[in-house]
């Protein structure tokens, strides 16, 4: 991950393996510590079931950051990823943010190494540097504005059509905003392992076999897959799709943690996840799936492990991200 730590470093943020009694009601228990801690758990559509189910909201990564932004609660969970649990923490510098897993990164956000990134973006000083919200605080201090996948066009459009744009770091998200918005956009290399597996061969067949079915997917797909999509949009964009169609099958091209919710929201409907090119289940998220019920309990327990952000970072990466918000008003 893209903030390399030594089970040491791990010992010192608190992570530790501890027994959970497994007699004891799990649910109830952070309940009762949500209580005694005023404690709120913000959890991301990909978390697993029992995660999404105990969670005080549950949403995308820009509804996410307007919860993150707005809450009175002392404490903080958040169910995700580190970069999630960073945003976070720069919008409540005085609140403590707490993390399950502190293990749990993001391979998109990997994709963007600080030291190259700053390379890149001084190689064409004239660019204003839109980010995903997918990347580090240090990735994050480097831009102008911070995008959500919900957001990005209105981001986009936002930045007067004589300015050129670096657009970083999924290049998929990239292309399809360029295409929606007709930019020109330096797009960054990176795309995330989860929407990268599906299988467009796949994808074709099982299309095929379920002819009524409609095919959606999230714009960080590739975009040989998304010309396949009747819908393509962000994990809540995709939701609010299933609700309001009255197609009663879908088969859905994003991390399957977000089938809990639409079949929540549309029991009679079916949803299908979209396959992926190999036979492992690369359609789950390995790094949200670090995070699980004991953790969570754990976490609020110890009020660890404890995500703090570098403070030589923190103005730079928080600006970009007030940005972001003034703009999604």
């Amino acid at each position: 991950m893209s903030h390399p730590i030594t089970e040491s470093e791990l010992q010192l943020q608190g992570f530790v393996n501890e027994p959970v009694d497994p007699r004891l009601d799990l649910f109830e228990a952070i309940r009762d510590l949500k209580v005694q801690k005023n404690a709120v758990i913000l959890a991301h559509y990909y978390q697993d079931s029992d995660i999404q189910d105990i969670a005080d909201y549950i949403g995308d990564s820009l509804g996410l950051a307007q919860e993150a932004a707005r809450t009175k609660a002392d404490m903080i969970v958040f169910a995700g990823v580190h970069f999630m649990a960073e945003t976070a923490k720069l919008l409540n510098p005085t609140k403590k943010v707490v993390m399950p897993d502190y293990r749990a990164g993001c391979s998109l956000a990997d994709s963007c190494p600080p030291d190259e990134f700053r390379k890149f973006r001084e190689a064409h000083p004239d660019h204003v540097v839109i980010s995903y919200i997918n990347c580090t605080a240090a990735i994050k201090a480097q831009s102008d504005i911070i995008c959500t996948s919900s957001n990005a066009v209105k981001v986009v459009q936002s930045v007067p059509e004589a300015t050129p744009i670096i657009f970083a770091p999924d290049k998929n998200l990239g292309a399809w905003v360029a295409k929606k918005t007709g930019r020109d956009l330096l797009l960054w290399d990176g795309t995330c392992m989860v929407h990268e597996i599906f299988s467009l061969e796949k994808i074709t067949k099982l299309k095929a076999q379920h002819p009524d079915a409609l095919f959606i997917a999230h714009p960080e797909c590739e975009e040989v897959v998304l010309k396949l999509a009747d819908f393509i949009g962000s994990t809540t964009g995709m939701l609010n799709f299933t609700k309001e169609n009255p197609a009663r099958s879908f088969i859905v091209a994003t991390e399957s943690g977000i089938l809990h919710q639409m079949a929540k929201a549309s029991p009679t409907k079916t949803f299908i996840p979209a396959p992926p090119n190999n036979n492992c289940a690369c359609n789950d998220c390995p790094h949200m799936k670090l995070n699980t019920l004991e953790k969570l309990y754990l976490c609020m327990k110890h009020e660890r492990p404890e995500v703090t952000i570098d403070p030589a970072l923190f103005d730079a990466a928080l600006k970009p991200l007030q940005r972001m918000l003034e703009i999604s008003k």
